[in-house]
């Protein structure tokens, strides 16, 4: 009998419900990519909209009234650019924060395939709208504020929803470095959103919105095709929320060469029918550790979103580069992001401290952004180092807290198998983050006028202050090491 080739052998020694595990992991690694990919314009053509025009030769048949504005985009050519930049950010976060602590109730009673799919085509759409200003001459702030606001509701169908989507398919035993990997969508897609933007940003920035909207609109379509919800739904194994080993693991090799795509395997079960009742908002706060990780997450995004929304920016104001070179600076912030999140999962899944590990990168946190404030400008080198050190320590809590916190509060014993209360746990604590995440940039807007300092000051109190707030699970969790507690390992 000839041998398989190799690639075959490698396809058929994985069992069915792992290669469905996996393509649950990529799809919905995509569809969240494309919704950071979409919202990271916006922080990129800010100093396009506004510039020194002192410095810009200007076409000779051009009739120039005011030599420092006339390359501006109005209304964001005043003096007051900074807070309509605030206010610009504020209509996207705040309808953002609204809207999700009502997206994860809508994600619990609707199919997830036709929420995320909906949201991903209006998130496309809206995204367009704002780049079709600039085709359209539309100069009216009102305009922009209201595309903003609508683009933040929509949006808040994507976190609810893949957050639910894999917490149905994967167990507590290795969710925090599997969500510590998968949670690098928000940096992938800010790194990419920041390359496509900077394309554009000088030329004609409008395509720096609409390249991304069609991006998301055609995930939208991808999702509609492909997504699969639940294990059930095609008669694979569901996970095991509550034992101390994982019993099915990302990539399990199977003990044959089954066929991958069978609709019969030794693991397969029959669908069931789930008639728990959705979890209300207030049953979902009682859940032990929700509160405190909500309000946790709401500095620590404070903190993250004012560096997403203010960091080309400020590296083009203080470094002195051009739009397109701050922007791929910027990225860096990101790569770092990347390598925290990962490294917060995984040293969260060894030891068992969710909590824990959140405020030792908290505290680790506070003097990096001093550092970066003070230092991080002398030399390139410099900015390259302090930048990666900023993004891991700022969003490695963030990226924990959103994905393996939140999939285990949402899983918790005290639910009695309730799986759809996923969605809801998930909604209030991104909620709740997401109203930092509108004060932040706001607060940047505001401030920012009076000195980079000030803003810098503003964000190592915000990342104390989230510390300070997991100080009592902090407590529970090193009891619990110390053997007062049972302490159940990741």
């Amino acid at each position: 009998m000839r041998s398989l080739a190799p690639g075959i052998k490698l396809i058929t020694s994985f069992s069915r419900d792992s290669w469905y595990r996996f393509s649950i992991l990529i799809l919905t690694f995509v569809f969240y990519t494309s919704y950071h990919l979409s919202r990271k314009p916006i922080s990129i053509v800010k100093s396009q909209l506004h510039r020194n025009c002192s410095n810009v030769i200007h076409p000779a048949d051009l009739n120039i009234t005011d030599n420092d504005t006339w390359c501006d985009w109005a209304p964001f050519d005043q003096s007051n650019y900074q807070n309509l930049f605030g206010v610009l950010d504020n209509c996207f976060l705040v309808a953002y924060a609204i809207g999700m602590f009502f997206s994860g109730m809508f994600g619990e009673r609707l199919p997830l395939r036709y929420y995320l799919s909906s949201g991903m085509l209006l998130s496309g759409l809206f995204t367009a709208l704002f780049g079709l200003g600039f085709y359209w001459r539309i100069h009216s702030l009102w305009y922009y504020c209201l595309v903003q606001a609508l683009n933040g509701l929509v949006q808040t169908t994507g976190w609810p929803a893949v957050v639910a989507c894999v917490g149905n398919w994967f167990g507590k035993g290795k969710r925090g470095f599997i969500m510590g990997i998968w949670n690098s969508h928000t940096s992938v897609g800010n790194i990419l959103g920041s390359l496509i933007a900077g394309v554009y940003v000088s030329s004609a920035w409008g395509l720096s919105f609409i390249v991304p909207g069609i991006i998301i609109a055609c995930t939208g379509v991808i999702c509609f095709f492909f997504l699969v919800e639940k294990p059930e739904d095609v008669n694979c194994t569901p996970p095991q929320h509550h034992e101390s080993v994982e019993q099915e693991p990302l990539l399990r090799n199977s003990s044959s060469n089954e066929e991958i795509f069978s609709s019969h395997t030794s693991t397969a079960v029959e669908p069931v029918e789930d008639h728990t009742e959705a979890i209300s908002f207030g049953g979902a706060l009682k859940i032990p550790g929700v509160v405190e990780f909500s309000l946790c997450l709401l500095f620590a995004k404070l903190v993250s979103y004012t560096f997403l929304y203010w960091l080309p920016l400020y590296i083009s104001n203080i470094a002195h580069f051009d739009p397109k070179e701050a922007g791929d600076l910027s990225t860096l912030f990101d790569v770092g992001g990347i390598v925290g999140g990962i490294l917060a999962g995984l040293i969260s899944d060894y030891s068992g401290g969710r909590a824990t590990t959140c405020c030792a990168m908290l505290i680790i946190a506070a003097p990096m952004l001093f550092l970066f404030n003070k230092i991080g400008q002398n030399g390139l080198p410099t900015t390259i180092c302090m930048l990666l050190w900023c993004g891991a320590l700022v969003n490695g809590p963030y990226a924990l807290i959103t994905t393996a916190v939140s999939a285990d509060l949402g899983t918790h014993e005290c639910l009695r198998g309730n799986s759809r209360a996923l969605s809801t746990v998930t909604a209030i604590i991104d909620g709740t983050g997401s109203i930092g995440a509108a004060v932040g940039p706001l607060l940047a807007g505001l401030i920012s006028p009076t000195g980079w300092n000030n803003v810098f000051y503003m964000l190592i109190t915000a990342d104390v202050l989230a510390c300070l707030l997991l100080s009592r699970l902090v407590y529970k969790e090193v009891r619990g090491w110390c053997g007062y507690t049972t302490r159940q390992r990741g």
